[in-house]
């Protein structure tokens, strides 16, 4: 299945980059049916070249497309929408990346249009296809508009519905998620310095460490309790450094920081 009509773009950074890469090599949609509005010359000339989009500084030219994905930050989202509401109808299906923004603020803000709006919660694995998004919809959301959301994303990695309550949850959960996985990568290196080991190759094994454990995990399907006895030998050398990292408490620093995040995705969304 492929999306039909064109598809717009409000917004050309990173993950509106990667979004346009996807469904391009995908072949979801042709490249000349992709409209992005970029205020920056530079960023729509390269998107232009690199990707064969047409790159326009204005947002007139959004309103002819089907659907709209939403690139822009949280808090120019809800003054771009208000500004821009009279050129949206029931014929536009927006689709939103603005962590914290509500279906019922970006509703309020359209002052009754019509749009179909959905949420999407993506993460910045996404750049090179490999990301991890939920999406949730507006009660008049159909599943055609749902799937259209589900192949864009697909596009860059894999996909979940979910009820938009959850998508705080989402956003402390995988949304942050990387910036949690590198800070652990950093201190295997610094581990593995520590021992004795050259930095680059402490960064190197750090790196297929888990790039080869997470690609397990997702072969397998397997609980992560039964992925991780795989690796556990009776008295060896992986449950001494497990209970380690259990009396520094590592699990609750990890849920602390889930919870954190996902309490802050929340305020964010209060205002």
């Amino acid at each position: 299945m492929d999306i039909n009509g064109k598809i717009g773009f409000l917004g050309g950074g990173r993950m509106a980059e990667a979004l346009i890469k996807g469904i391009v090599v995908a072949g979801l949609v042709a490249a000349d049916q992709v409209v992005v509005n970029e205020p920056l010359a530079a960023r729509r000339e390269y998107l232009s070249g690199e990707y064969g989009v047409v790159s326009v500084a204005a947002a007139d030219e959004l309103w002819s497309c089907g659907t709209i994905v939403l690139a822009v930050k949280p808090q120019i989202m809800p003054r771009l929408l208000r500004d821009y509401a009279d050129n949206l109808d029931s014929s536009h299906l927006l689709i939103s990346i603005a962590a914290g923004i509500s279906i019922a603020v970006m509703a309020g803000c359209l002052d009754g249009r019509g749009c179909r709006i959905i949420r999407v919660m993506p993460n910045t694995p996404a750049l090179v296809l490999e990301g991890a998004a939920a999406i949730s919809g507006a009660s008049g959301v159909g599943n055609d508009d749902l799937e259209t959301a589900r192949m864009i994303f697909s596009a860059v990695g894999r996909v979940v519905v979910v009820d938009e309550g959850c998508l705080d949850a989402v956003t402390g959960l995988s949304g942050s998620g990387p910036a949690y996985v590198f800070a652990f990568m950093e201190a295997m290196v610094d581990a593995g310095v520590k021992m004795g080991l050259a930095r680059e190759a402490a960064a190197e094994l750090t790196v297929q460490t888990v790039i080869g454990s997470a690609r397990l995990a997702q072969e397998k399907g397997m609980d992560f309790y039964q992925l991780k006895s795989m690796v556990t030998s009776p008295g060896g050398t992986t449950i001494a450094g497990l209970a380690e990292m259990s009396r520094a408490g590592f699990a609750g620093t990890v849920i602390d920081a889930v919870e954190a995040a996902t309490l802050r995705s929340e305020e964010l969304g209060r205002g």
